[in-house]
């Protein structure tokens, strides 16, 4: 029979019950203490959460983020000590560095060859270090992004017909964006995060992924310069790369082979693949056609003859000033990008244990903007798909079966066990980076095709769609409705009209992002994209019931996650009448530690615990078993003050 404890015992006799309890659980009891309307602490909390936005506190949100995340600092380094950060760190290296050299291509070519390899490199470096190192989520990859090729190309096209100095013109607005990055974070800005939902993070991974699929055609229209033959023969290698790579990552969630060949398989197939077709091109008659490959430099060096520190003082007082709109925009591009990509990295889909800081990153961010343009080299920030592609190859996986009996015997799934949180991974992918940026290796980088790079970006492309929230909704809505599981969320909305005008509204602002982008109003469209957070808060619920938005619309991260921005808009916890849960022997459990590799990780029954949230508005009932892992070294009022 489960005990329950008097409401007035205090919190140390039944956490010394359970002296292994996580982080989420201390949370979670927590508020519940704190949603008293007796509760003394409760009351100046609340009161200080709901104050005027001109009585903020400066600072606070990095302060706290630096004490959530500085207890956690040690165990970053040694959880490395896990197979897993190997083939992470291969794939993130072959990710992050590949569509980056194509980045620089295109920049390359629209910029009079001011950008090239080495500039993009050392961008990623800058910003895999730095961030590895400092940020408070350290599996954010951070690096050269589309929208900001986008973006450079365009601040070069208005700007030098003038005669302006362009990497001195890009350096103030490094510069500029560098003092609003900081006034951003020192304001704790990123509090506005509670009302990023899906919907927003859904059209602007929807335009990133279009961007990729864009770039890998613009990519390919190229080689039409040599011949035909290099044309033809550049578009059949190119849909080979994908072909192979998406099949490695079928085979990796299928039930062909043992687990460890099907590991192997999608750990490293996609790295496998760029170097199979590398050396492919030269088999037989092939080798007697001519194929574009990247230009590269000297080995460290820019492209262009001049130094790595950009003298930022040979501009006129009138450009000086010039560039603060466009810094304007870069910052409101870089805020909503690198927070978006830090939201869709700690998902909740993965089971994280270890606290976020958005605040603190965003000064980082800043720090890495600045530096950049006075290196006069493209502007480093959170990367999408890439980041979220990290914490998937950490995840910690076991495939299950549905079914016990040998009827059913075939229907597996997959299951996350945990993530591998640490900043090795990271760390090593921008060294073995920076290594790229030597003689041999920008040799071995000079080999591959253009037609592999294009490869590569129908394949993230691809990948990222697949993922996005906006495919889920088509694929729904393309299903026999006689066929479609009723396990599906969606199958729970009684308008289907509300399906499709859900999925419209997101398909126009997708469209109307991705048309601004190819006109000369191309530096715009970060705005354009800002203007969708108070479109979904406000607009969204005066044409969906509160219970359509449960189901079409969720909070990207989990509570756990958005403690640092003061939780998810609308979301609340509710526990037991009690106030304080019970814990019986016969409600914790231990999970299955022989088959799941992880000790420690405890679930709470879901008729002690219940956690109601709203997927956007927070009026709706969305109830969630409440699932508490170890996060040991959190302190309990830390995880509050936001």
């Amino acid at each position: 029979m489960r005990a329950s404890p008097s409401p007035n015992r205090s919190k140390k006799s039944w956490q010394s019950r359970v002296p292994f309890i996580s982080s989420n659980t201390r949370r979670t009891q927590s508020e519940d203490r704190l949603s008293r309307p007796n509760n003394h602490q409760s009351s100046r909390l609340i009161g200080a959460k709901n104050e005027a936005w001109w009585k903020t506190q400066l600072f606070r949100g990095m302060i706290n983020d630096i004490r959530r995340r500085a207890p956690f600092y040690w165990s970053d380094w040694k959880d490395a000590w896990d197979y897993r950060v190997v083939p992470a760190t291969v794939y993130m290296y072959f990710a992050n560095i590949l569509p980056a050299l194509a980045f620089s291509l295109d920049m390359f070519a629209k910029t009079d060859q001011s950008f090239g390899v080495n500039e993009v490199l050392l961008a990623s470096v800058l910003g895999s270090i730095v961030f590895s190192l400092a940020a408070a989520q350290p599996l954010v990859i951070v690096g050269v992004t589309g929208p900001i090729t986008v973006f450079n190309y365009t601040v070069y096209r208005l700007i030098t017909p003038r005669g302006t100095n362009y990497f001195a013109f890009m350096a103030w607005i490094g510069i500029w964006s560098l003092i609003m990055h900081w006034i951003l974070a020192i304001t704790n800005s990123c509090n506005a995060l509670k009302y990023v939902t899906r919907f927003s993070c859904d059209i602007f991974g929807f335009y990133v992924a279009f961007i990729y699929l864009q770039k890998g055609i613009q990519v390919l229209t190229l080689q039409w310069e040599v011949s035909d033959a290099s044309a033809y023969l550049s578009i059949a290698i190119s849909l080979l790369v994908l072909m192979v790579a998406y099949i490695c990552g079928i085979i990796g969630h299928s039930s062909l082979f043992q687990q460890h060949i099907r590991k192997f398989i999608e750990d490293y197939g996609t790295p496998l693949t760029v170097i199979f077709f590398t050396g492919f091109v030269h088999i037989g008659k092939m080798n007697n056609i001519e194929l574009l490959t990247l230009p590269i430099s000297r080995a460290f060096f820019p492209t262009i003859d001049r130094g790595w520190f950009i003298h930022f003082w040979d501009i006129s007082v009138g450009d000086v000033f010039l560039a603060i709109p466009f810094a304007v925009i870069l910052t409101i591009l870089f805020w909503f990008d690198h927070n978006v990509s830090s939201l869709i990295a700690q998902g909740t889909e993965f089971p994280l244990k270890k606290p976020a800081g958005f605040h603190w990153d965003i000064f980082l961010l800043g720090l890495t903007t600045g530096v950049a343009g006075i290196l006069g080299i493209p502007f480093p920030n959170g990367l999408i798909p890439q980041a979220p592609f990290h914490t998937n190859a950490l995840c910690v996986t076991r495939t299950i079966s549905d079914s016990d009996d040998e009827t059913n015997k075939g229907h597996t799934r997959k299951v996350t066990d945990h993530v591998v949180e640490q900043r090795v991974s990271n760390l090593a992918q921008g060294l073995l980076t920076l290594g790229t940026m030597t003689g041999p290796l920008l040799i071995v980088i000079h080999l591959i095709p253009q037609a592999v790079l294009a490869g590569l970006f129908f394949v993230m492309g691809i990948q990222a769609l697949e993922a996005n929230g906006i495919t889920t909704k088509i694929l729904f809505l393309a299903k026999d409705r006689h066929l479609t599981p009723r396990s599906d969320p969606l199958t729970r909305i009684e308008r289907r009209s509300a399906v499709w005008g859900f999925v419209a509204l997101e398909l126009i602002g997708f469209g109307a992002t991705f048309a601004i982008t190819q006109t000369v109003a191309a530096i715009g469209f970060p705005v354009f994209i800002l203007l969708y957070i108070p479109l979904r808060t406000f607009a969204l619920p005066r044409w969906f019931t509160p219970e359509e938005l449960n189901l079409l619309d969720a909070p990207t991260a989990s509570p756990f996650t958005m403690e640092s921005v003061g939780g998810n808009h609308g979301e609340a916890i509710e526990t037991e009448a009690s106030g304080i849960p019970s814990f019986g022997e016969d409600v914790l459990s231990e999970s299955d530690e022989a088959e799941r590799g992880e000790a420690g990780s405890m679930e709470i029954g879901k008729d002690v615990l219940e956690i109601e949230g709203g997927g956007g508005n927070g009026e709706g009932p969305s109830r969630r078993r409440g699932s508490f892992r170890r996060a040991e070294g959190i302190e309990l009022e830390s995880m509050r003050r936001a």
